[in-house]
């Protein structure tokens, strides 16, 4: 093996987890909500902040982290990400009341929001085109195992022990993330030192802010809340300013001109569509379990659990398939299993067992692992490579803001539907009934995916050596022949 080999490797493994503890944390204080809230008494509203700050903070830093990428090394953005990600875990760890708590978090997250993009950059800079899916395959597992096991996690952890744990556990791995990544990392990003433009900053943060906090207001207030309007109303304008700024910016600090290469765009969709259905089946099965069925968060959050086990285990299996056939096929017998899956779940009723229900999770997962990655994949491969930090960030700013309205969305029909059911007698359970017209949604939005999947093609990134490449075997042809 040469000794760029063991680099590589060594490489992607610690990128792989730093975000995988960074990810983990979506999650992980979801089933601590309920002790937190006595010992700090709060109320479950306020308490819930402490998921959702997290991934509204993770969704401004996303976008902002194209403009980081080209302007610091790979060492230094990674090593001051985790740095500030474990302050924030120490924070958490020592809150003597909630505010401290929240701020604790929203640090965390500010740290976290830069790892996705950065590995995805970095693994696509480090790795030839034909191995680009195995090794995105892994961040596959690491997109789709670590929220999921969070509930579990914390489940046993909280009710075992204490909350803090889940601070306390988290620090030691996050600073030896940072002590090995002086010593491995390389840099490898190409630095383009864009000038720092404040207004483009501000109005990035808040308009993809105000999106993600006016859906996340949606699903508690409804739609027609005069603080979700006003909210959602100042997040769309700011974010059509922020566009219009950066399409007449010769450096802009997010380049939306990705959205020039079909493929891009095509997979972009259908990763919104399988990560809005993910994070919606993730929020529904534990709300019909525990609040219509009576099963505990631990339970709750163990039938996710072999789901994610089996997307960990595939993801890497479907990114080497994705190198030898492309992403087409995979991403259309994955979303025919995704859509069958998220049909079946649109017939709960009362009597549905733990282990249907887990059994059909898993489907479901084992589906999605083929869709994910490789469909992101396939896109990020059209881009040259300046622009490859850009489409990083904007396929996942996309897939948040998709996860966002998607879980507003499911919440508000899953609500009203149940709402408008209790006047009719023929329904037996309008929660439940409430569920399954949510999921019915989720099924719908996976057949459109399923159709776009018909017009993913293979891609290659258009670099000038490959431009070059047929021109340049003709040249040897012809000296070979005289």
């Amino acid at each position: 093996m040469t000794s760029k080999g063991p680099n590589k490797v060594l490489m992607a493994a610690l990128l792989l987890a730093g975000s995988f503890i960074t990810i983990l944390n979506q999650t992980l204080m979801i089933t601590a909500i309920p002790p937190i809230m006595d010992e700090m008494n709060v109320t479950a509203n306020s308490a819930q902040w402490l998921t959702t700050v997290f991934m509204l903070v993770n969704g401004v830093m996303i976008p902002v982290s194209a403009f980081l990428i080209e302007r610091f090394t790979t060492r230094q953005l990674f090593i001051s990400a985790m740095s500030v990600f474990a302050f924030g875990t120490i924070l958490g760890g020592l809150a003597l009341n909630f505010p401290l708590l929240l701020l604790g978090r929203v640090v965390q997250s500010a740290g976290a929001g830069v790892m996705l993009p950065l590995m995805q950059t970095v693994f696509l800079m480090i790795f030839p085109v034909h191995k680009r899916g195995a090794a995105m395959g892994y961040i596959g597992l690491v997109i789709s195992f670590a929220p999921a096991i969070g509930p579990a996690l914390s489940g046993y952890i909280t009710s075992a022990y204490t909350w803090r744990y889940l601070f306390w556990m988290i620090l030691p791995l996050a600073i030896l993330i940072i002590v090995l990544a002086y010593f491995i990392l390389k840099n490898v990003t190409e630095l383009s030192y864009p000038k720092v433009d404040p207004i483009s900053i501000i109005l990035s943060s808040i308009g993809f802010g105000g999106l993600l906090y006016g859906f996340t207001l949606a699903g508690n207030q409804g739609w027609t809340s005069i603080d979700t309007v006003t909210v959602l109303i100042i997040g769309a304008v700011t974010l059509t300013l922020f566009i219009r700024r950066q399409l007449r910016m010769h450096h802009p600090m997010l380049e939306f001109r990705v959205f020039k290469y079909p493929v891009f765009a095509i997979t972009t969709v259908i990763a919104m569509i399988t990560f809005l259905g993910l994070i919606g089946a993730e929020t529904l099965i534990p709300l019909y379990m525990q609040d219509m069925r009576d099963f505990s968060a631990f339970e709750s959050g163990l039938a996710l659990l072999p789901g994610a086990v089996i997307t960990a285990f595939m993801s890497p299996i479907t990114g080497r398939i994705f190198d030898k056939i492309g992403a087409r096929l995979l991403a259309v017998v994955g979303l025919t299993i995704i859509t069958g899956a998220s049909l079946a779940f649109s017939f709960l009723n009362i009597e549905t067992t733990f282990t249907a229900i887990t059994v059909l999770y898993a489907i479901r997962m084992f589906g999605l692992s083929m869709v994910m990655m490789p469909v992101t994949t396939a896109g990020l491969n059209q881009l040259p490579k300046k622009l490859i930090p850009h489409g990083a960030a904007m396929s996942n700013t996309m897939r948040m803001v998709a996860a966002s309205v998607g879980t507003a969305i499911l919440v508000t029909v899953m609500t009203t539907t149940a709402q408008s059911a209790e006047s009719n007698p023929s329904i037996d359970h309008p929660s439940i009934y409430g569920v399954n017209i949510a999921f019915f949604i989720v099924t719908a939005l996976s057949l459109a995916g399923l159709v776009l999947a018909f017009f993913v093609k293979r891609t290659y990134p258009p670099d000038e050596e490959q431009v070059n490449e047929p021109e340049a075997k003709r040249e040897n042809q012809k000296a070979a022949n005289h």
